[in-house]
């Protein structure tokens, strides 16, 4: 018997809401930006340990201003570290409200997914009398195994 463990739903209303919140967040935070993988891999990254180290440093050089070479643009170093700190509480906030709804979707896709091969399975058994082999012939491709995963041996090219 399919479960159906996880009640939720939105209202239009709700669905309505929530998109234009997320407009304003868009907007708000129009400054985020988007990495590609190859620069990604390639900078340095500051971790929770490294954290403190990189306050630590920066604090020092601006305690201490002889020591700072003109290269070093100190100032701006700090206000990123300043932004750095406004992000956390919002990019967690985001986060996991972004896990929340993955988990959300995956459960309620789960109590579907339940329904729906119970309900294949009752096609599979009683369809044929009911003049239903047609649709249980359509959702029995989702099971289908291509060519080549039935003969994995095969010397065709595909």
């Amino acid at each position: 018997m399919a479960k159906n463990r996880y009640a939720f739903s939105l209202t239009a209303v709700q669905v309505s809401e929530a998109l234009q919140a997320l407009g304003v967040l868009e907007t708000t935070l129009s400054g985020l930006i988007a990495l590609d993988n190859t620069t990604r891999r390639g900078l340095t990254k500051m971790g929770k340990r490294s954290e403190g180290f990189c306050r630590q440093a920066l604090i020092g050089l601006e305690l201490n201003p002889q020591i700072v070479p003109p290269s070093l643009d100190l100032a701006t170093a700090l206000s990123k570290l300043g932004a750095l700190e406004q992000l956390y509480p919002i990019v967690e906030r985001l986060r996991r409200l972004a896990q929340r709804g993955t988990d959300t979707q995956m459960a309620v896709g789960s109590d579907v997914m339940d329904a729906a091969l119970e309900g294949y399975g009752l096609l599979k058994v009683s369809g044929k009398r009911q003049g239903l082999d047609g649709l249980h012939r359509d959702l029995s491709a989702r099971w289908s195994k291509s060519r080549r995963e039935l003969n994995p041996n095969s010397d065709e090219s595909a």
